[in-house]
């Protein structure tokens, strides 16, 4: 089912617990198959063998509720994307329900793009059936609720409906619209029970104050991944779209971007004589507007290799002033290299960056290079630059502090370990730079690269000199 017509859900109707105080007793007290229906039970409130209960039962009932419901919204709040989102919120729909089957999709309204789904309790093929059913003749009327009590007797029913009730074993749904005033609307919420049954009135108010703030989170995580694949997007039309092909050397680079987009560049320009040019750098910040400034920063210092030849210090400080006088208020980090690949000699210059790494087979080691401040950090600005020969053989790494930061350790201990993984590359590695660079990774890296939690993004670029 796509998201603008998920088919709405029905469940059984067990009693709210009227004594909990943590969402586990809530969820393993509401979750019994002969949890009492609301179809013939008495209400909720009502006290023993059916008499009406006193205003003190039904005001304690109503404060365990919001307690019930405070702890489920919480669990709620500590998710950080869409899928997350949405499963939590099935599994507290479950628990309030006593559910044990459920589906959720939610998509960018307005932006257009595909919609996250995610079910409870359902197997890949289970869900691609239920994608079967067809979708309301008009969508956009679908009520804020439906419940459908009896899927298999129900009259006036869409057969491929019935028929999938049968075959999954669905007796009852309950379904929610998840929208909002702001975003419209952004997909359904659906229950599956395994019995004719249909939510009694407080159970259902319940669940749609829980909705109610669940659509309003998952409004900002879907605008958020919205905003995300705008800068992503951003990002790969100002990045280069393929390294370039320089007699003598190989190149290979594996850029991970942060979620919320990040700053880094790298770049590989051929320049005039057959010389080569690299270079790697980040702008603080996060977000399009840094995008936006790292796209200008690197075109600029594509014009100032061409124009200032063999002199990196001179290209590094051409970039400074730009950013100073059209970008005061941010800052850069940058590497470049001119690289001569017939004699292998590299003169670079950097600027508060992380020195490159030359990996052979007689020697490990870092370029020396003399410290500087970051561009945009010193009203006048140089650094000294650095000479060295490339052997045949050997591979540069050049790569962003964010290698580093993503180890979780101090720099000096990162920096131990990007060595050491370098230094323990087998021989077959090393002489193909994509493998030397994903082995460098997977080493540092060993539990993955591209978490929510990393809020900077990677660059690791290799070239190898045959």
């Amino acid at each position: 089912m796509s998201t603008a017509g998920l088919p709405k859900v029905a469940g059984i109707n067990p009693p709210i617990p009227t004594s909990a105080h943590t969402a586990a007793p809530a969820v393993e007290q509401q979750s019994h198959p002969d949890a009492r229906s609301a179809q013939g039970g008495p209400d909720e409130t009502d006290g023993p063998a059916g008499q009406p209960g006193t205003a003190q039962d039904g005001l304690a009932s109503w404060v365990d509720d919001l307690t019930t419901l405070h702890e489920l919204s919480e669990r709620l709040a500590r998710t950080a994307c869409v899928e997350d989102a949405l499963r939590e919120m099935l599994r507290a729909g479950g628990a309030l329900t006593g559910a044990r089957r459920g589906l959720a999709a939610a998509g960018p309204a307005g932006h257009g793009g595909p919609a996250t789904v995610t079910g409870l309790g359902l197997s890949p093929a289970e869900l691609g059936a239920l994608e079967t059913v067809p979708l309301p003749a008009s969508p956009g009327t679908v009520p804020a609720e439906e419940i459908h009590p009896d899927l298999c007797h129900e009259p006036g029913l869409d057969p491929r409906h019935r028929e999938v009730a049968v075959r999954l074993g669905l007796g009852a749904s309950y379904a929610v619209r998840l929208a909002t005033e702001s975003a419209g609307r952004l997909g359904s919420a659906v229950w599956f029970y395994d019995e004719p049954a249909e939510p009694g009135e407080r159970l259902r108010h319940l669940i749609g104050l829980y909705v109610r703030h669940a659509t309003e989170h998952l409004a900002r995580l879907v605008e958020l991944d919205h905003l995300r694949a705008t800068a992503a997007g951003l990002r790969a039309q100002l990045l280069p779209t393929r390294l370039p092909r320089i007699p003598g050397v190989r190149l290979a680079v594996t850029h991970v971007a942060a979620p919320g987009g990040g700053g880094d560049w790298y770049d590989a320009m051929a320049l005039p004589e057959g010389a080569l040019g690299l270079s790697v750098g980040g702008v603080t910040g996060s977000g399009t507007g840094t995008v936006g400034a790292m796209g200008r920063l690197r075109a600029a210092l594509r014009a100032y290799a061409v124009l200032e030849g063999e002199d990196p210090v001179a290209v590094l400080s051409d970039l400074e002033l730009l950013l100073r006088l059209t970008e005061p208020a941010r800052s850069a980090t940058a590497l470049y290299a001119h690289v001569d690949p017939a004699t292998g000699r590299i003169a670079l210059s950097g600027a508060g960056h992380c020195p490159p790494l030359v990996v052979g087979e007689r020697r490990v080691e870092f370029v020396e290079t003399s410290l500087s401040a970051p561009l945009g950090m010193l009203s006048c600005w140089e650094a000294p630059g650095a000479e060295f020969r490339a052997l045949p053989g050997e591979t540069l790494l050049l790569y962003t502090d964010g290698l580093l930061h993503r180890t979780g350790d101090a720099t000096d201990r990162a920096v131990t370990r990007l060595h050491a993984a370098a230094a323990g590359a087998p021989r077959a590695v090393r002489e193909d730079p994509a493998l030397l660079a994903d082995h460098v990774l997977r080493t540092l890296l060993p539990d993955g690269r591209g978490a929510h939690e990393d809020t900077e993004d990677l660059v690791l670029l290799a070239a190898r000199f045959d």
